[in-house]
């Protein structure tokens, strides 16, 4: 029994040695390289339709959408923003819509290296990837790849395929209206409507519109572009 125990650790110890070697080296490689592709696309039932862009080829208005909509303090955190999370805590607790305290630096790791969905377990690996991404790639190179490997509409992925599909052209030259309502579907792509949306999300869309200003008066996407 002795020796069988013995074996499983070190079996064990392998696979943590293992994972730990390999999920570095990605996080390594994909500071660099584009992301090809992700579990999320792996499984998605549409066919698929992405194109990678520099962040230099996204419009800053999409940026600053997005920041105002899923992260607003994001060049503030280390990855985990404990304001969002406790706020999301308590707003839960009382019961109705369900709220997320995840950043996009959360998004960003999920999106890429892991899969769609709660378990405590995915986000255990959540919070390691979002540790190093933060360590190895900065605020610039997770916005970048945020915005590469989303999903922005039905079996479409990355703000370039998004602005083609929605309003005809580049990712380069979004209009605020645009970019808000890119930026607000982005939780529910599959559901939320980018043109002509109406009721909540036409609302919603108004504020984060007029949000994408005040993102950029106070510099709260600064370290985008620093």
């Amino acid at each position: 029994m002795k020796r069988i125990g013995i074996f499983t650790l070190r079996i064990l110890a392998q696979i943590i040695l293992w994972f730990v070697g390999v999920s570095l080296l990605l996080v390594i490689a994909f500071k660099w390289i584009p992301v090809p592709i992700t579990a999320t696309m792996v499984m998605d039932e549409n066919s698929i339709t992405k194109d990678w862009e520099s962040l230099d080829n996204i419009d800053p208005n999409l940026v600053a959408a997005v920041i105002a909509s899923e992260d607003a303090r994001y060049c503030e955190h280390w990855g985990f923003d404990t304001e969002a999370i406790e706020k999301a805590a308590r707003e839960n607790a009382k019961g109705g819509r369900i709220r997320g305290g995840s950043t996009i630096s959360q998004q960003t790791a999920k999106n890429v290296f892991l899969w769609q969905g709660g378990s405590y377990f995915r986000k255990a690996l959540e919070a390691w990837f979002t540790f190093w991404i933060e360590a190895v790639w900065g605020k610039q190179r997770i916005i970048e790849v945020y915005l590469n490997v989303a999903e922005t509409g039905i079996g479409t992925y990355g703000a370039e395929a998004g602005a083609q599909r929605y309003f005809g052209h580049s990712a380069a030259r979004l209009s605020p209206d645009e970019a808000s309502r890119m930026a607000v579907a982005l939780p529910l792509p599959k559901k939320r409507a980018v043109k002509n949306p109406s009721g909540w999300l036409a609302r919603h869309g108004n504020r984060i519109e007029q949000s994408i200003a005040v993102v950029k008066r106070e510099g709260l996407d600064g370290c985008v572009y620093d």
